[in-house]
């Protein structure tokens, strides 16, 4: 309980801090009782505030980031923290040593612009920033401040449109690119990734044990990334991919010629061992692109392009949601809505048919005669 006594001639606040921990304030000589009041409101209200640690106890910036590292190391995989802890070591220099009470909207701000002005890259800077966030989201949790001051400050803009991100191959592209590998476990892995959406570290991570010949679908269970196998990062990437039966025949066909290696991989390297992705690129992906005569794309355009032409021919985006593996299908939309139509006469006439098809009725008539007229 926070209360004031006097003690010695001067005013001293006696109170506990946002950690149970009993403290004393003793205010100076000539302080009244009624500044000592003041004082005590000020205490009082100070749990919502975060100000109630002596200055010299209030950690910097650096020491509740390692706090926030440490407790990050059992919820995240050891290559994602390796990344983040990377990241602290070399990209908060100038909030370090402030006072993490001292952080406030404009401290971040200014932060944002000099990593600009350096010229980070804006992906970069967006992984940065989320780490930030989630730091000063742990300094509220543990009381060492009272709000989160980075929820107000204003975010780096990333000017390009979502449109010059994904590049898509038209299918007279695909089969073009298709018939320029020779190799038959490429060929098979490509058209894998352009007819299942998967991820580039999911068919690395493949095993033929995945592989349900009765049911036709390729079973995702698994990443190979940075060297090591890891499970897949959520529950919804976790999945059960349908296989068309162009692509089933020619899996069937690789298998008989893939080499037994112990790994079971479905795509393995010549000594057994997974593919690495860089020499995949390099060695093969990008030299069949330019083969084929195709503009340099991302191994990731093949998982675009499948979901475009799903959404293209009709499909539900919840079904292309489920096959992606994304968390929702909302994260499905954000990612491909530009590619939706954006006029639809066929959806509307199938509206039109449920209502009126049974209707004969002077206003059906009406409304088939106004479109014969305008075409």
């Amino acid at each position: 309980m926070t209360c004031i006594t006097k003690r010695r001639g001067r005013w001293v606040i006696d109170f506990y801090d946002q950690f149970g921990v009993r403290r004393w304030k003793t205010l100076k000589a000539e302080a009244t009782k009624t500044k000592a009041r003041e004082e005590l409101r000020t205490i009082e209200d100070a749990p919502e505030k975060g100000f109630l640690l002596p200055k010299s106890k209030v950690p910097t910036f650096s020491e509740v980031a390692k706090e926030w590292l440490e407790y990050k190391k059992s919820k995240v995989r050891e290559t994602d923290w390796e990344v983040i802890e990377g990241m602290l070591r070399n990209h908060f220099d100038d909030l370090n040593e402030q006072k993490i009470t001292r952080i406030t909207t404009a401290t971040i701000e200014k932060y944002i612009t000099a990593k600009q002005e350096k010229g980070v890259h804006i992906l970069t800077l967006r992984k940065i920033l989320v780490s930030l966030g989630q730091i000063m989201a742990y300094a509220v949790r543990h009381r060492y401040v009272g709000h989160n001051p980075y929820r107000e400050a204003e975010k780096p803009r990333d000017q390009r449109t979502q449109e010059k991100e994904i590049n898509i191959l038209t299918p007279p592209q695909i089969r073009a690119f298709l018939n320029a590998v020779e190799n038959m476990k490429f060929k098979t892995l490509f058209l894998t990734a352009i007819m299942t959406g998967g991820r580039q570290e999911e068919l690395l991570g493949a095993k033929w044990e995945d592989l349900d010949l009765e049911k036709k679908q390729l079973h995702i269970q698994r990443t190979f990334n940075n060297g090591r196998f890891f499970p897949t990062k959520t529950k919804g990437s976790k999945r059960k991919i349908d296989l068309s039966p162009t692509l089933l025949r020619e899996l069937k066909k690789w298998k008989l010629a893939c080499p037994k290696t112990e790994l079971d991989l479905i795509f393995p390297n010549n000594a057994g061992g997974p593919i690495d992705k860089n020499n995949l690129i390099k060695r093969e992906f990008d030299s069949t692109l330019k083969k084929a005569g195709i503009e340099r794309i991302r191994f990731h355009d093949l998982r675009h392009t499948y979901a475009s032409l799903m959404i293209e021919q009709g499909e539900s985006i919840k079904y292309i949601q489920t096959q992606l593996g994304h968390s929702s299908p909302m994260v499905t939309l954000n990612v491909y809505a530009h590619l939706m139509k954006e006029t639809n006469q066929e959806a509307v006439m199938r509206l039109e048919n449920t209502i009126f098809k049974e209707d004969g009725s002077k206003m059906v008539a009406e409304i088939k005669k106004d479109l014969i007229q305008n075409g």
